[in-house]
């Protein structure tokens, strides 16, 4: 099913609401694209644009209000039951700012305390010069952090998230198992890049908002660069990780081929980064920390190298956006819960240039961990 029930925001804004009144907040302030559909059900292509700002008011003891441009409104309407607030855009002295700043002044009091979500992997999407003008014209208010509440909230998906995220997955995995028809010794990975996202618009994703990867001889240099021209050779190791969107749900993970061979040693790399994977999943239980994770691939991972050079991380959470929280890295204590959605990336060195990338996402339940992207090769694929 597209969208979501009324009960499913409903719950969330309850939950909100209720954290808000503990964190002792008169308000939310939201103001980027996934925290402002979490609430809202507002999906759009739109945000690509940074002309207009949009705003998000959810009250601890008032109905929530959103203030936003007058092209919105339409589709608002047909996600939203709340009130809207509108005002008429592109306006450079005043994009929707002393809107906002009449409907603090409505409703809170003297000292009241307005939260923004604040910490790593938050965004406030408004010119800074706005947001220095709405704290001076409300001095009498306090905005501070949102003491976690967005965070918190999202980082624990609902039985009707994780369906759209498993359908994104499903989706990617259907073009993964044709890449048989883009992929071969002799066509470019840029035109492999392009043929394989018309793969997975066609398997039924919406857009496909990430797609990274490299096909070099024996390994990889890195797995961010974009594609370029040079055609697949054979002994080239082709990497494709992709973000695809399905009603606003991301998968990430990806899938590694080898181009008419696969070495010995490279073999032997991606059976280590099975095992690192297998050590991860095993650590996938509610009440471990994130860095426990991150602790049980590394020791695969660097087992038996003179220098112990770890990654940064193995794995992030997933769902409205490519990477959401926690990260699996040495230094993140998040507790895992049931309802996470996570994905697991160990990294392991080829040699001192190339490496070798697996990654796979999985649902953290009361009994351990379920696998929602398909179940990769026990081997190396050859292409």
């Amino acid at each position: 099913m597209r969208g979501f029930t009324p009960n499913e925001f409903n719950a969330r804004l309850s939950k909100a609401q209720i954290l808000l009144q503990k964190s002792d907040l008169d308000c939310l302030l939201v103001t980027n694209e996934a925290d402002f559909r979490y609430f809202t059900g507002f999906l759009t292509r739109f945000w690509e644009s940074p002309t207009r700002p949009w705003f998000l008011l959810i009250f601890a003891n008032y109905p929530p209000i959103t203030i936003v441009p007058s092209i919105g409104v339409h589709l608002l309407k047909k996600t939203w039951s709340g009130e809207i607030r509108s005002w008429e855009s592109p306006n450079v002295s005043d994009e929707g700012i002393s809107l906002l700043q009449d409907i603090l002044s409505e409703f809170l009091q003297k000292n009241g305390r307005v939260g923004l979500p604040s910490g790593p992997e938050t965004l406030l999407r408004m010119p800074l010069v706005y947001f220095n003008q709405l704290r001076s014209s409300l001095d009498k208010l306090h905005f501070v952090s949102d003491c976690e509440i967005v965070k918190n909230l999202r980082l624990i998906k609902s039985e009707s998230e994780v369906k759209k995220i498993s359908q994104a997955a499903a989706i990617a995995g259907r073009a993964f198992s044709r890449i048989n028809e883009v992929a071969r010794s002799g066509v470019q990975l840029s035109k492999v890049f392009r043929d394989f996202q018309a793969l997975c618009l066609d398997e039924g994703a919406d857009w496909v908002s990430y797609l990274a990867g490299a096909s070099e001889h024996g390994g990889y240099s890195d797995v961010i660069s974009p594609a370029k021209d040079a055609p697949l050779v054979a002994g080239d190791v082709l990497m494709l990780d992709t973000g695809v969107v399905y009603d606003g749900y991301f998968c990430d993970y990806n899938r590694n081929f080898g181009v008419t061979e696969i070495s010995n040693r490279l073999s032997s790399s991606w059976d280590r980064l099975q095992e690192a994977t297998e050590a991860g999943k095993k650590m996938l239980i509610p009440g471990n920390t994130a860095k426990q994770v991150f602790f049980a691939m590394n020791a695969i991972l660097q087992e038996g190298k003179k220098r112990k050079n770890s990654s940064g991380r193995l794995g992030h959470g997933l769902g409205m956006q490519l990477t959401e929280w926690p990260s699996f890295s040495k230094y993140d204590e998040t507790i895992l819960q049931v309802g996470m959605v996570v994905t697991l990336e160990p990294i392991i060195d080829i040699d001192d240039e190339k490496i070798l990338v697996h990654e796979d996402n999985f649902l953290i339940t009361a009994n351990g961990p379920e696998q929602i992207s398909p179940q990769c090769n026990p081997k190396i694929p050859v292409i």
